[in-house]
Formats: C-alpha cells, sequence, structure tokens
C-alpha cells in the first residue's frame, strides 16, 4: 500500500536548525557561479597590469652605434613599481663589436629583466656563444651592468660547462665570472679535458 505524505507534514518533523541548513547549502550552492565570475574578473584585472608585446626585435645602440640586438617570441612588462621585463618564451641577444661584427650572443629559454637593479637573469638552456666558437652551457647566468667588480659583470652560481672552440676539449665546473665583454671568463673549481695542438699554448675562452 503506497502512503500519500504531504510537503507539509515532512517539514513538520523536521527541526528548524536542519531546515536552516539545507537552506544555507542552497544558497551556497547559487553563489557558486557568481564566485566563479568574481575570480574571473580579478584575474582579468591582474591580466591588464601587463603589456605583452609579441615578435620583440630590438636594437640596442649608443651614439649611433649598434651595441646589440634583442629578440624574443614575447615580451611582458609590468606596470608597477618594479619595472620588471619577462621574456617566458626563449630569448636572444647577439652583441656587436664597432665594426657591426658579432662579438658573442647568448640564447635561454626564460629571462627577467629587473630595471631598477639593472641585472637581467638568463634562465633554462643559458648558451653563450663567442665570435670564435667558443661556448658555455649552464641553467642560469646574472649580466650586472653596475657590477662593482667589472670582472663579475656575468656571474652564477649554478654548474657550467665551457666547450673549446676548434674541439680542443671542455671544461667544467661549480660556477663562474667574467668581465662585460666575456673575454675572460673564470671557471671556479673546473675539471675537463684539453687537447693541445701543435704545441699551442692552454686554450682560453672567447678569444
Amino acid at each position: 500500500m503506497v502512503r500519500k505524505v504531504s510537503a507539509r507534514s515532512i517539514f513538520q518533523n523536521i527541526s528548524p536548525l536542519v531546515i536552516l541548513f539545507l537552506l544555507g547549502a542552497l544558497l551556497l550552492t547559487s553563489c557558486e557561479p557568481d564566485l566563479k565570475e568574481v575570480d574571473r574578473i580579478a584575474n582579468l584585472k591582474k591580466e591588464e597590469a601587463v603589456d605583452i608585446s609579441r615578435h620583440v626585435d630590438i636594437i640596442y645602440s649608443d651614439s649611433t652605434r649598434v651595441k646589440a640586438n634583442l629578440t624574443a617570441p614575447e615580451m611582458r612588462i609590468k606596470h608597477d613599481s618594479t619595472e620588471i621585463y619577462e621574456f617566458p618564451k626563449s630569448i636572444k641577444i647577439i652583441f656587436y663589436d664597432e665594426n657591426l661584427k658579432e662579438t658573442q650572443r647568448i640564447t635561454s629559454d626564460h629571462a627577467v629583466r629587473r630595471e631598477k637593479e639593472k641585472t637581467t637573469i638568463f634562465t633554462k638552456n643559458v648558451v653563450v656563444t663567442m665570435a670564435d666558437g667558443s661556448i658555455l652551457k649552464t641553467e642560469e647566468i646574472v649580466y650586472d651592468e653596475g657590477a662593482k667588480d667589472p670582472n663579475r659583470t656575468f656571474y652564477n652560481n649554478l654548474p657550467v660547462t665551457a666547450f673549446f672552440k676548434d674541439q680542443r676539449g671542455n671544461l667544467s665546473g661549480s660556477s663562474f665570472t667574467s668581465d662585460k665583454d666575456l673575454l675572460h671568463a673564470n671557471i671556479q673549481n673546473a675539471t675537463g679535458v684539453v687537447i693541445i695542438k701543435d704545441n699551442s699554448l692552454f686554450p682560453s675562452i672567447g678569444r
């Protein structure tokens, strides 16, 4: 036998506390889309504070002399007091001498330029290529334009590997430092193999 029970009789048997709990659950459920919308708008506001430029190609010059060329798929500029330029999708910088001959280039998968500190931090698959063919590979390099020690304009504190020109060997070390022209790279705790050809002197990096 099926007994019919009215909604009124059901609620008569439920305590007021349970009814309030059920109503609260319904209100929370109805507000969920609104909370998601608030998060979406907040994220949009955050994104609005960042300028995104794509296919970036910047020439650095001094008194009409071209010193470097920066290219990157994307550059993000944060509009706040930090003055940060981020290159999240790789970067390449080629340096030139007074005759527009390439002296070295730096590539990495990510980089951050801090304008106030005058530093650029290259990270992830960092490769420095010298004009003579010598190559440095590491996971991070810091370029400090205002370095007090000119021989520490470029530096890092991570393992680095140097490959000499003409396949003459390689060196690995715990870190490295260098002058601004990357002509005098100094690798700390270096070990490796060097092939001496034709009674030549020990090879140097960048020359």
